[in-house]
């Protein structure tokens, strides 16, 4: 579906063209999908600039927070499986099927893995088994953009600010205005995704990946690299 393909792009490292491409996506789910529609259309009003093209500070500072939620220090990640499946043998099985979906369909995943939210979302574009397509919305992706919304909620963020602090002595700058912006296009891709596949409400169990957890595992294993090994005498 076309408009699988344009929600990718909202989830691609932006470029300048971002505000026109939002239009375009708000304009072709308006009947279609209402209430995603107007998720949107939040994260559109709260992009710097009002016309068709942001200016270059303008896109310094919308890929400074595409990074800040999704790459470096971030708040969550776009890659479905670790979200998921954390560092489990899951997620290996899971990037190998995904890549042979991928060359089946005739889709580049480009620099980033087979379950970069982006590729999954061009993927299901062009996906030709619904079976297959349904499955792994509601056992991977449904889960996973659920708890991508979760780690955007406040308390989430200053667990987060917390952890750096502890590891790097720092604190996350964010903008008052924008600083969570990227949940709004969340919610609206999860209301697409719900009315498409009557999805019900997810259940977070009780024991799930952790992406906080993870990172902050991540993180010891960073500083115990960097201590020097002590040398014997």
């Amino acid at each position: 579906d076309l408009h699988y393909q344009q929600l990718a792009t909202v989830f691609d490292y932006p470029d300048a063209g971002l505000p026109a491409q939002m239009r375009r996506l708000c304009e072709s789910l308006q009947s279609r999908c209402p209430a995603a529609a107007s998720r949107f259309e939040f994260f559109a009003k709260a992009l710097p600039g009002s016309g068709e093209q942001l200016s270059e500070m303008e896109l310094d500072e919308v890929q400074e927070i595409f990074t800040r939620s999704f790459d470096v220090q971030a708040i969550t990640t776009l890659s479905v499986g670790y979200i998921v499946f954390g560092d489990d043998y899951k997620r290996g099985e899971l990037l190998v099927n995904l890549n042979r979906e991928h060359r089946d369909a005739g889709l580049d995943c480009g620099s980033e893995l087979s379950d970069h939210l982006p590729n999954v979302l061009r993927l299901i574009a062009k996906w030709q088994d619904p079976e297959i397509v349904t499955e792994f919305v509601e056992e991977i992706l449904h889960p996973a953009i659920d708890n991508m919304i979760y780690e955007f909620g406040a308390n989430r963020i200053l667990e987060r600010n917390r952890l750096y602090r502890k590891h790097y002595k720092t604190l996350i700058a964010t903008s008052a205005d924008r600083g969570t912006m990227y949940i709004d296009a969340l919610q609206g891709l999860l209301a697409v995704l719900k009315q498409d596949f009557n999805l019900a409400d997810y259940r977070r169990p009780e024991q799930r990946s952790d992406f906080l957890r993870s990172l902050g595992r991540e993180m010891e294993i960073e500083a115990e690299d960097a201590i020097p090994a002590q040398s014997g005498g």
